[in-house]
């Protein structure tokens, strides 16, 4: 069927995406709890803008611009991580790209020092110490900004598999959780967390923010921490429900099916228009299933009142925006997901890494230390 965009310009749904790491020691594999202002200088001096400071100083957060194309986000990723992973070297360090750290102890880390930190520490208090966790977000460009808000409640069914593919967070605290996703555990602990309201239109969202930060209660639409969210600073709907990928290619297939769930979603104002409390209490019990199982997860389908296995969920969203990826040329990076699914995500592999060791009749240390170490080695990309 033609689409009622065909005869205008595409719009280009450019992409931006954003990684936080783990910065740890080299020879211990633990976080390092003061951030190294060599280290980061150095980084800083090769990568300007496109590296930040995170919340707390065993973090470090990189930022493409916005682009084009997968293979332009691919070589901006790729690029990062081996700069970082270089320079980290040279001070005997390490980046660790995975959702949570396996021997990281929240109560030992030390904030950095940011006035914008230093308010979220404020508010949180403690919590905001135990924010241990990485994640990876992904920004894509709406035609019309005031449609991210109904785009927003439409795309909360979608988000649970995509949360399965990204699961990185096994461990926690020294321990396994047996959770996969173990991540959204620990920051839904912040307010303003998990899926969004049911904001039909950007009148009711702003009506909401307007409420709060006139309230005194946030200062801005930035302190709204969900799963996704409409940026305050970019004209983009931002997916912010991944554990940060340790493979460079699970992060661009989980941002090419967004990327095009997104051109669907404003070609086709019908889908999920319908989503009621009901729908939305079914995604939530289906982000939770995500975060205990990752890819062997079982997802409810509301309509036929089953559950579904997520190789079947998957096979449908990519068969309903192949038309999408296939006009944005992401399509290739979207059907990487089922190579997710066949090898397991970064958690699996985690927990592969461990269980083999602890066979082997290593001490639970020593065999968290061996996951930090496959951690380290597998968040450096290969050269293609």
């Amino acid at each position: 069927m033609a689409s009622h965009r065909e005869n205008k310009p595409m719009w280009p749904y450019r992409i931006g995406i954003e990684e936080e790491y783990f910065v740890s020691d080299l020879r211990t594999g633990n976080v390092r709890r003061i951030m190294s202002k060599a280290f980061y200088n150095a980084c800083e001096k090769e990568l300007g803008e496109a590296v930040t400071p995170e919340l707390l100083q065993s973090q470090i957060e990189v930022r493409t611009p916005p682009c084009g194309t997968m293979q332009e986000a691919r070589d901006h990723l790729s690029h990062y991580r081996r700069v970082l992973a270089r320079e980290a070297v040279r001070h005997s360090l390490a980046i660790v790209a995975s959702g949570t750290h396996p021997l990281a102890i929240w109560h030992e880390q030390q904030q950095t020092e940011k006035e914008r930190y230093g308010e979220v520490r404020e508010d949180l208090q403690m919590l905001a110490m135990r924010n241990m966790v990485c994640g990876m977000h992904v920004h894509v460009e709406v035609p019309d900004p005031e449609s991210r808000v109904g785009i927003m409640y439409r795309l909360m069914p979608f988000l649970p598999p995509l949360l399965a593919l990204s699961t990185s967070s096994p461990f926690w605290q020294g321990y396994r959780t047996g959770l996969l996703g173990y991540r959204l555990t620990a920051y839904d602990e912040l307010p303003r967390t998990g899926l969004p309201e049911l904001f039909r239109n950007a009148e009711e969202y702003r009506r909401y923010v307007d409420t709060l930060t006139e309230a005194g209660v946030i200062k801005d639409a930035s302190f709204l921490w969900w799963a996704v969210r409409p940026s305050l600073a970019h004209p983009t709907l931002e997916l912010r429900v991944a554990d940060c990928c340790t493979h460079v290619e699970d992060t661009l297939a989980i941002a090419a099916i967004y990327r095009g769930l997104m051109r669907h979603l404003v070609e086709h104002a019908e889908l999920n228009a319908d989503l009621d409390v009901v729908g939305r209490a079914v995604a939530m019990e289906n982000k939770w299933r995500a975060q205990r199982y990752g890819t062997a997860a079982t997802f409810i389908d509301a309509r036929a009142r089953t559950a579904r296995p997520i190789a079947d969920v998957l096979r449908y969203i990519l068969e309903l925006i192949r038309a999408d990826t296939d006009a944005l040329d992401c399509t290739k990076e979207a059907a990487h997901a089922f190579e997710i699914l066949k090898r397991g995500s970064s958690a699996d592999q985690q927990i592969r890494v461990y269980r083999t060791a602890r066979d082997a009749g290593a001490s639970r240390p020593k065999a968290l230390k061996d996951v930090v170490l496959w951690l380290q080695k597998n968040s450096i990309p290969k050269p293609v």
